[in-house]
């Protein structure tokens, strides 16, 4: 698990070094999670090589997901300490987050709607069946 811990925090200072070397206005956890996502999709030839590299990064993603709750303790912390402003702000600070949680959702439905009729499978019809 350590060694699973390492290498991503090893991917995200890669993107934090890219992003403060070369300039860009994108954060650097951002860009190591683009290099972890390229990673992990050529783990495939990596595992061939390395049979424990696969195993022990989703051991280590399942037990991060597992206490994924505890990422949120610092945040809320920040809210309470920072309660002024959110009783200043409050109302306007419920409506972005409802505007934003709906245009989430609007955005990832027609994201699904057009890679599954990229990709042409049919969701809901039979195994026979196909939707013209």
């Amino acid at each position: 698990m350590i060694v699973s811990l390492t290498l991503i925090l090893l991917f995200q200072l890669l993107g934090e070094v890219v992003a403060r070397g070369l300039g860009w206005p994108l954060p650097g956890p951002v860009l190591g999670m683009l290099f972890l996502l390229m990673g992990l999709i050529l783990r495939d030839r990596v595992r061939a090589r390395i049979p424990e590299f696969g195993r022990a990064l989703d051991q280590t993603g399942k037990g991060l997901l597992a206490h994924l709750s505890l990422l949120f303790i610092p945040a809320s912390v920040g809210v309470v300490q920072r309660f002024d402003v959110v009783a200043e702000y409050g109302m306007r600070l419920g409506i972005a987050l409802v505007a934003s949680t709906f245009v989430t959702l609007i955005v990832t439905v027609v994201t699904f709607v057009v890679v599954s009729r990229l990709s042409g499978s049919s969701m809901g019809t039979e195994e026979g069946e196909r939707r013209d």
